[in-house]
């Protein structure tokens, strides 16, 4: 994928996974818990107002990515994109819990360069330098695709090294933890209580990292689905401690949102100058 398209995609993704917009991507498993040896998950992929419910836009499955329960990469199948969700298959044919999602990163921002602005990223407007239209106009920003065409005397540099994950847990059998070791990178979430054995009213803990570490004083949300059924969205936040575990009463059964983010000033990529990092999950809770 092309370097800007790349940036573009990613920061499209991760703006859609935050909870202060409307729009929110999600993925959705047919089920999490599969008894056989050869089962299929089904999911759907979106981003919409009303959680589980495609109203917006489809989530492109280019991006998929599949962690068998051994670690090794699996692969999606009857992948297809409609107007306003996507839709593909994993065939779990390994014992234990898959991971399925996406991990999108990229960088973005603005400098100057003798006082003329430049943004790294993005898309070249109308009647800007570079861009369709003519004239030029001369007071628009500039634009570069990479970090490495930021010149050494570039002042009010403003560069943001995002990321952000997506991911759902499907488990054939008896369920494992090999998919959840943590690569040490950005924002992560190491569950504690396994996804598959998420029970209503019996307290669940995740833990959250950041670059292996634990994240404290964190604010998870947590939204149940099927909002077009009630009043409110039935949102509710809970707070890592020192150790970055949350602990989650999941007050009714369902398929949840959850999700978090944060920014810090410890980028890896060259010239960023910050960082912003998102985790989203969506968790099958069962009735007791």
């Amino acid at each position: 994928m092309h370097m800007k398209t790349r940036l573009i995609a990613a920061a499209a993704l991760i703006a859609l996974s935050a909870p202060g917009l409307a729009h929110r991507g999600w993925l959705l498993p047919s089920a999490t818990i599969f008894s056989g040896s050869s089962d299929w998950v089904t999911v759907d992929a979106a981003a919409s107002n009303d959680l589980f419910f495609p109203d917006h836009r489809p989530m492109p499955t280019a991006n998929i990515k599949v962690w068998a329960p051994d670690g090794s990469e699996g692969k999606i199948a009857n992948a297809a994109t409609g107007s306003v969700r996507s839709t593909f298959d994993v065939q779990l044919d390994k014992p234990g819990t898959w991971k399925i999602g996406t991990v999108q990163s990229g960088v973005g921002g603005s400098f100057k360069v003798d006082g003329v602005e430049y943004r790294l990223g993005g898309r070249r407007g109308p009647g800007g330098p570079g861009g369709p239209g003519a004239p030029a106009n001369p007071n628009a920003p500039r634009f570069v695709s990479s970090v490495d065409e930021i010149p050494a005397n570039a002042t009010d540099i403003q560069i943001i090294e995002s990321s952000g994950r997506n991911e759902i847990f499907a488990t054939a059998g008896e369920p494992t933890t090999t998919v959840f070791q943590p690569t040490n990178k950005g924002l992560e979430m190491q569950p504690i209580t396994h996804p598959a054995e998420l029970v209503q009213g019996e307290p669940a803990q995740f833990r959250f990292l950041v670059d292996g570490k634990p994240a404290p004083n964190l604010k998870v949300t947590i939204i149940p689905g099927g909002k077009r059924y009630r009043d409110g969205d039935g949102a509710f936040e809970v707070t890592t401690g020192a150790d970055g575990i949350a602990r989650v009463d999941f007050p009714e059964a369902g398929m949840f949102w959850l999700n978090t983010s944060l920014a810090d000033k410890s980028p890896s990529a060259p010239k960023a100058t910050g960082r912003r990092m998102s985790y989203t999950a969506t968790l099958e809770v069962m009735a007791p």
